[in-house]
Formats: C-alpha cells, structure tokens, sequence
C-alpha cells in the first residue's frame, strides 16, 4: 500500500511512518519544511508539502492509496494557540484536494475535545472543561481556541462526501512510550479510566484503520 504521512516529523508522525514502514508498505513522508527532514530517512521517500494550501495537497496525494494527517496547528502550545485556525484550513485544504483524487483516502489525526462525555455533550463545552487544560494538562485556557478548531475540522469533514476517517484518542497527553497493541476502540464516546495512550500505540490504530478500514466516512477514538 502507498502511504502518504503529514506531519512526519512530529512525535505521532513519526511513528506512524516507523509503524507503516515496518509493516511492509511504502511510505511517502511530507514536511512544509526542507531543513526538518531528517539525516535518517527511515526507509520513506521525503517531500516538501505544505498542508494549507489545496494546490500542494493535491500534487503530493496524487497516486497514495492512503494519506494520514498528524499534523498540529503550530510548534509548541504557544504557537498552537496563536496559529490554532490552521486546523481549520489544513481540513480546508485535505477536502479540496481529496475532491480532485476521489479514490484516495484520508484518515486525520484530531484531539478528544470533540468527543462526548454525555449523549450530545462535547468534553470542550463539559463544566469541568477548563479546569481540566489547566490542572491536568497543564496549558493556558486560551488552549480551548485550538480545541474548538479540532472540533470545526470535524465538521467540515463530515458534510463533506469525501473518503475520510476521523481519530480522536480518548487521552489528555500523548507522549512517545510502549508500542504494545493492546487498546480500546470507541465511537462516538469519550473512553474513561485509561489514562494517556502512548504515540506508538496510536500509530498501531492509524495503521490499522489504513489496511482494514473500519470506519470511513466517521470518526472513532482509540484507548487504554
């Protein structure tokens, strides 16, 4: 299978190529920036893409099988809450060019603020939703902007007719650790009592979604 991975260079991305790689398929890695493509290329064939613009989209999927988005807003909480709306027009851009290259598929990275915690309610609009970004994930409030973004995106890929799928880990904190190919998956629903799933974990699902597609057109979450 040929994948295509935005957002290779970042800590999901990365190993979602490792993942794809080791399972035997070819793995097209794309960066908006030259100088982050990395001495090691990791057996992927790297380009420069940028994610906001239809145009480039369209050339870089132009003959994948699967294009998977792990891509962030900005560098580092600060930069994600400055440049929170690219999460918006990257989903802009994926739909427009998904539109030229029907049979490619897409399946996008988000976060859990969309998530339901009760029928109809998101975690982003739950009471406790606040506190939450300050005492356990300890980022600014104004961190809700690039959360409301996620849930936009969403949105848009879901009035869209495009073959997409939509991921949204039922974890506060996603950080490098153990790749043990145990986990939950979920709809709809926020998946309570896990703790933080480790990115390798969540590159298993992507990947797993990519070679046996389980939920196209919809969104699913994935947990400890």
């Amino acid at each position: 299978m040929d994948i295509g991975i935005f957002g290779a260079t970042g800590v999901i991305g990365s190993r979602v190529l490792t993942e794809a790689r080791e399972r035997g398929h070819r793995v097209t890695a794309f960066t908006r920036d030259a100088a982050r493509i990395p001495a090691e290329h990791g057996g992927a064939d790297w380009r420069v893409a940028n994610w906001l613009d239809i145009d480039s989209v369209a050339a870089a999927i132009d003959g994948l099988d699967v294009v998977i988005s792990a891509i962030n807003a900005g560098h580092g909480v600060d930069g994600t809450i400055a440049e929170a709306d690219n999460f918006v027009i990257a989903a802009r851009a994926m739909i427009g060019a998904l539109h030229r290259h029907p049979s490619v598929r897409l399946i996008n990275l988000g976060g859990a603020g969309s998530l339901e915690i009760a029928p109809g309610l998101l975690l982003v609009d739950g009471p406790d939703f606040d506190r939450g970004l300050v005492e356990n994930l300890r980022v600014p409030v104004e961190y809700r902007k690039a959360v409301q973004a996620g849930v936009d995106a969403l949105n848009l890929y879901r009035l869209s007719n495009r073959n997409w799928t939509y991921v949204s880990p039922s974890s506060g904190r996603i950080n490098p650790g153990e790749r043990t190919g145990r986990f939950r998956i979920g709809g709809d629903q926020l998946l309570l009592g896990g703790g933080d799933i480790s990115a390798e974990d969540v590159a298993v699902a992507l990947i797993d979604e990519a070679e046996l597609p389980r939920f196209v057109q919809r969104r699913f979450t994935v947990g400890y």
